[in-house]
């Protein structure tokens, strides 16, 4: 019906190739996270022992299907490879080790999402190297890695963005409440038939 909507694959980066392949074609944008460059960290926080080689081999195809990001006029995405990276407290992220292998590895034309918004929820709070947000240090460590490295495509989040993107729990109707119990009456439809 002429209808084209980029189809976007958001994802923690941690994909077989195999399936990545039968995506190919119709995949238009993929948003995959780069989340260590430490199999150890990978293991201990995200149970995932593999998680370097693997998402290094999934973002790879992913650039290899849709290449550096194109935009149209208006400056909205239509195609192509966007990275997110979060900057995480104690290096523990491998920033400067996943940054440079992205810039020489992969492309220094790819396109990186840098998020400082981390902060310590759940049970990070009880973990001393999660519990707590990143420093300004760490934060300018990686503004610079992206200048020393010549990554310039993308976005870098303000210092401070972890309070704006934590969700308002005491909220009432907040995305996670209790969903209230039905007491009104259910009355039956109708049943409509062929005659």
């Amino acid at each position: 019906m002429g209808l084209r909507v980029p189809l976007v694959y958001n994802t923690s980066g941690y994909d077989s190739v195999a399936s990545l392949r039968e995506l190919d074609g119709i995949i238009s944008i993929y948003l995959p996270d780069l989340r260590y460059a430490s199999d150890n960290w990978a293991k201990k926080f995200s149970r995932t022992p593999d998680y370097v080689a693997r998402a290094r081999q999934a973002i790879r195809e992913m650039y290899r299907q849709v290449g550096d990001l194109v935009v149209d006029e208006s400056g909205s995405a239509q195609k192509g490879l966007i990275v997110r990276h979060l900057i995480l407290p104690n290096g523990l992220a491998g920033s400067e080790e996943s940054l440079t292998w992205l810039a020489k590895e992969l492309c220094p034309t790819v396109t990186i999402s840098i998020m400082s918004q981390y902060i310590p929820v759940h049970r990070a709070p009880r973990i001393p190297l999660l519990s707590r947000t990143i420093s300004l240090d760490e934060y300018e460590t990686v503004r610079q890695l992206l200048s020393d490295l010549g990554l310039e495509n993308g976005w870098i989040q303000e210092m401070g963005a972890a309070e704006n993107y934590l969700p308002d729990f005491e909220r009432e109707g907040h995305p996670f409440s209790p969903v209230p119990e039905r007491t009104e009456e259910l009355i039956p439809t109708k049943v409509f038939r062929d005659h």
